[in-house]
């Protein structure tokens, strides 16, 4: 579909909402809600992973190769795949090899709450080895219900799912005992030859919980092989991907009240990885030497104290532990490594005349490696806020954090081989200056924040005409943009607006680049709406758009600087057995052939339909 016929369903879309406000109907069960700011909670291609639920977030970009749930960059505010972070729980979860696999999350969704996007001094207060933005997840209390799900669309698509939720009668102490269970598998053909999928995840959780504490026993298992044309490269191969990660993780979490909470998490997670430049090359060949595993041990605590007179303490402490196995990551410095961050950042309240308070929050970081110098990395915050008017917070921010580079960019060759890197990159470091609203009008939530940022010795990925690789490049790069989210509901319809402006000024000191698949990769403007509307009788319209106006980029080859990209669902409720839903879903709704990375084939629309029981 051309750009302009799709721009005008865009806006018819958006003109469907009607007059006046009412009362929300929520038409899903809570289990099954994802994320409350897109229509469509999971894909047509695959069953549903936390990295689903960003597709079309306003304040998160995804730059997918093949389904999102396959391989996925996700960038904030214009960053790149590598200086975005998560947050699971008490700390931070970390891909040591690249950050390419920063989503490979084996988590099902329903454990988890909706991800918050933290930016600014919310996220150099908690997060680690991050320099832009992370999104944070929860772990969603366990209630005694449970869904089993079908699925079946185009390119041979076959989908089952099944989760289970229990809470029994076991007290301990003031706790109660839960657990649940779930598991996953999908397999597919592909939208184009060579791009098959096919993946599996297995979760299993305790729970010990109360009214202000909850405490999660996890462990999870996700196995996921893919196929796609240049999905790394540029040079027309058939690569593929094998990836099978692990995860143990211990979170416990207090709410003390008043804003006040304390939290406290252990993990272990592994990643092997089997990439194949020429997936049809034998195992033992030049052509498939990439295989490597990742093994990271963490630990973090943290959480606000009330120290009296309005003031309070925010204090994070993280330490991670690394080590790289691999077949070609073998010429940099070192393989293994330990990082450690600290926070401290103490917050004093007034009230004011007008029933208002001001906030004012002011404190460092201190960043520290076995194999790279320290660094500090100061903060600080001034909000008013004020719960009855319409402008809730005004605040003005100033945050810095750092990070060190991928092994990937710091263990591969600097003179040969597909991927050319660098062993003396050094420590990353970011600043950024920000001012933003939120507030309430007429039934709308609003807010709106505009942004400056500092990268410094960013590690980017980039391309040379004559070279058949890719290198990577540090580069000083200033972001200017602006964001803003709107969001309302109706009687029978809920409607998300994002708006995201940027502007960038790179700096490569000279390297020789001719194109930039990542840093320089960002839309100019992006525009995202999310609309539900319930039809009645138990249908449900679920219609997720972006527009995108991108930069230019030499390497991408179709598809052009302008997108349109939607995702559409119906779902039917029957109102006299709800326990029972079905649904159709189409991906990439518009068949757009715009490459989300530069030289990497669009995904084809695909289309599925499915059966929900709930219990």
């Amino acid at each position: 579909m051309k750009f302009s016929g799709s721009l005008l369903a865009f806006c018819f879309g958006t003109a469907l909402l009607p007059a006046q406000s009412g009362p929300v109907d929520q038409s899903l069960p809570e289990m099954t809600v994802y994320s409350d700011r897109v229509a469509n909670q999971s894909p047509a291609g695959t069953f549903a992973m936390p990295v689903s639920a960003l597709r079309f977030e306003p304040l998160v970009d995804i730059q997918a190769r093949n389904l999102t749930e396959a391989q996925a960059d996700i960038t904030i505010r214009g960053g790149i795949f590598e200086n975005t972070g998560f947050r699971l729980g008490a700390f931070s979860l970390n891909a040591p090899q690249t950050g390419h696999y920063l989503a490979e999350n084996p988590v099902t969704p329903a454990m988890l709450g909706a991800p918050a996007i933290l930016t600014g001094a919310d996220h150099a207060l908690v997060a680690m080895n991050s320099t832009v933005g992370a999104i944070a997840y929860d772990w969603r209390p366990v209630k005694t219900t449970g869904f089993v799900s079908l699925g079946a669309g185009e390119n041979s698509l076959n989908r089952q799912e099944f989760y289970q939720g229990y809470v029994s009668d076991v007290q301990l102490g003031d706790h109660h005992l839960a657990a649940d269970a779930a598991w996953a598998h999908a397999a597919s053909d592909g939208g184009v030859p060579h791009g098959d999928s096919d993946f599996s995840r297995v979760n299993a959780r305790v729970q010990l919980a109360n009214q202000t504490s909850q405490t999660d026993l996890f462990a999870g298992y996700q196995a996921k092989f893919f196929g796609w044309p240049n999905l790394y490269t540029p040079f027309g191969s058939n690569e593929s991907e094998n990836l099978q990660t692990l995860l143990f993780s211990l979170n416990h979490h207090v709410n003390l009240g008043g804003g006040d909470f304390f939290e406290a998490g252990a993990y272990y997670s592994r990643n092997k990885d089997d990439y194949a430049y020429n997936r049809f090359a034998p195992v033992t060949s030049p052509a498939h030497p990439f295989q490597h595993t990742t093994g990271v041990d963490g630990a973090a605590l943290g959480g606000r104290a009330n120290l009296g007179d309005d003031f309070h303490l925010n204090y994070h402490a993280e330490t991670v532990s690394d080590e790289l196995q691999s077949t070609s990551l073998t010429v940099g410095h070192y393989h293994s490594r330990t990082m450690n961050r600290l926070v401290l950042a103490p917050e004093k309240s007034w009230r004011l005349d007008d029933g208002s308070q001001l906030i004012a929050k002011a404190g460092a970081g201190w960043d520290d490696s076995d194999h790279a110098s320290s660094a500090v990395s100061p903060m600080v915050e001034l909000a008013r806020e004020q719960n009855t008017s319409a402008l809730r917070r005004i605040y003005v921010s100033l945050a810095t954090t750092t990070q060190l580079p991928s092994y990937t960019a710091l263990d591969s060759s600097p003179s040969s081989g597909l991927f050319r890197g660098n062993p003396d990159l050094g420590r990353e470091k970011s600043r950024n200056l920000e001012a933003g609203v939120q507030g309430a009008l007429d039934g709308w939530t609003l807010q709106a924040a505009v942004f400056n940022r500092h990268d410094g010795n960013l590690v980017d990925w980039t391309f040379k005409y004559g070279v058949t690789a890719r290198t990577a490049n540090a580069v000083d790069i200033d972001t200017t943009g602006v964001e803003l989210v709107a969001r309302k509901s109706w009687s029978a319809v809920d409607f998300v607006l994002g708006y995201t402006g940027l502007t960038k000024d790179p700096d490569y000191h000279a390297a020789p680049v001719d194109a930039s698949f990542y840093a320089l990769n960002y839309a100019r403007n992006r525009v995202t709406t999310a609309l539900n509307v319930r039809l009645g009788e138990g249908v449900t319209l679920h219609f997720d758009n972006q527009v995108r106006w991108q930069a230019a980029n030499a390497l991408r080859t179709v598809g052009g600087s302008q997108a349109f990209i939607g995702a559409l669902g119906v779902t039917w409720r029957p109102v006299n057995y709800k326990a029972i839903s079905f649904d159709v879903r189409a991906d990439n709704l518009w068949n757009s052939a715009y490459q989300e990375v530069p030289a990497v084939p669009a995904a084809p629309r695909q289309l599925s339909a499915g059966v929900t029981y709930i219990w």
